[in-house]
């Protein structure tokens, strides 16, 4: 039966050139090798070395076996490479769910600057509304989510990111983009672009109008915060809506202004509870919470273009 070092060593005396060589690459001695090529010739019946003076030429059966066997160190060079490229969270695959709002262009661009480190790496994203986002966290079919908070879902374990604000966004042109900061004040003679009732966002937004008592005209509800935008920039009236998609529109048609009170827009890493954390993933998280917290350090993201977030 064939030994995986006889035929390491006769792959390495045929690449180096002789014993001596062959026997330093292998670390270890001359005779070793040359019983381990003995060994070889004998179990395949064939002869593989030819003393020509002081060197051993390799014959044609040889040359030809070296063919075959070269074959099958390449494919093992590869699975090696695979493996070091794993290890080192270099290239593998990486499934990520995320609610809209990040989905709209903040997290697509740190996946690209992602693939750009990690050439070896594929990855799929899925977006949906967060408690979809916790199920596919929870059933192991996603890696990691981004979810708005509170996250309440069985199987799953959150981890904090910072706090982002809220921002206004008015038509561009409009009265009120002359004004740095917006308050509830500035928005009781404007309809106004709801977000739907089941979204946090909408909540607090209520409340805080509701303290300042100011009331809002409003024709137009809408769940997702890309519609809310859209509508603004269509005229609909003026909104209040996650940065993410905020900075998104900013320059399109929509001017994207600071609000005070603050309303806090909460974001969280979802896990699924007791699973492994791939190194892929754990480095992947530390771009995106390193981009949340420049969002949340920031003073203003309405200075910004459209998609003048920071990436990592």
């Amino acid at each position: 039966m064939l030994n995986p070092r006889q035929i390491e060593a006769f792959r390495t005396v045929i690449v180096t050139g002789g014993i001596t060589s062959a026997a330093r690459a292998l670390h270890i001695s001359q005779p070793a090798v040359t019983r381990l090529i003995h060994d070889l010739q004998y179990a395949l019946g064939l002869t593989l070395f030819e003393r020509r003076g002081t060197r051993l030429v390799p014959t044609n059966e040889a040359l030809s076996l070296y063919r075959e066997v070269e074959r099958q160190f390449v494919g093992l060079d590869r699975i090696e490479s695979a493996a070091r490229q794993l290890r080192e969270g270099e290239a593998g695959r990486l499934r990520i769910a995320a609610l809209p709002t990040f989905n709209v262009g903040f997290l697509p661009r740190i996946v690209g600057a992602f693939l750009k480190e990690k050439p070896g790496l594929e990855v799929s994203i899925y977006g949906s509304i967060s408690s979809q986002v916790m199920e596919w966290v929870a059933s192991g079919f996603c890696d990691v989510g981004f979810a708005q908070s509170p996250l309440d879902f069985p199987n799953i374990e959150v981890e904090a990111m910072a706090p982002v604000p809220g921002l206004a966004v008015i038509p561009e042109g409009h009265r009120l983009a002359g004004k740095e900061v917006l308050e509830p004040q500035d928005f009781a003679d404007d309809p106004f672009v709801l977000l739907e009732q089941s979204t946090p966002m909408r909540y607090y937004t209520d409340a805080v109008f509701a303290a300042a008592r100011i009331s809002r005209r409003s024709r137009v509800e809408t769940p997702l915060s890309m519609i809310a935008c859209s509508l603004v920039a269509a005229g609909a009236g003026l909104s209040i809506v996650d940065p993410f998609t905020a900075a998104e529109y900013h320059g399109r048609g929509v001017v994207a202004r600071r609000f005070r009170p603050s309303i806090h827009y909460d974001v969280g890493v979802v896990w699924g509870a007791g699973r492994l954390r791939s190194t892929l993933a754990l480095g992947f998280v530390q771009k995106v919470k390193a981009a949340v917290e420049a969002m949340a350090d920031r003073d203003a993201i309405a200075a910004e273009p459209s998609g003048g977030l920071p990436v990592p």
